[in-house]
């Protein structure tokens, strides 16, 4: 499937997306290639932080949850999240995919699952699919 998201056609996307991610540099990432596509970026450093920003901001469209966080789980946090907004997509994504983890990560509640390092064209099929 070929992505309508594409360079020449910067800030297609009027979306805001929070990013759950402990990893600076990984934050920084993916801030970048959303920024290319016009996508507001939040940040959330931990589980907890994901869930109250969910709760007090009706504007996020997107949740990527890292599944490894320093408080506790990002399918956890998910769980919470789907409770209270049970249409806002989640994808799951992690740098410490095993078998079993993207079973686990749908049966939380996310949408998809994504691993680590990501992979640019995944990603914008991703969004395209959830957000497009």
């Amino acid at each position: 499937m070929e992505t309508n998201l594409n360079n020449n056609n910067p800030n297609q996307l009027k979306k805001t997306i929070l990013i759950t991610e402990d990893q600076e540099s990984n934050f920084l990432l993916l801030e970048v290639l959303l920024g290319i596509w016009g996508v507001n970026t939040i940040r959330a450093c931990n589980a907890q932080e994901a869930v109250d920003i969910c709760n007090e901001n009706n504007k996020i469209d997107l949740v990527l949850m890292d599944i490894r966080l320093p408080d506790f789980s990002g399918l956890e946090a998910t769980r919470l999240i789907k409770k209270a907004h049970p249409d806002l997509p989640i994808i799951a994504q992690t740098a410490y995919a095993i078998t079993g983890d993207r079973e686990k990560a749908l049966d939380a509640g996310c949408n998809e699952y994504i691993t680590k390092p990501i992979r640019r064209e995944k990603l914008f099929e991703l969004l395209e699919r959830f957000l497009g």
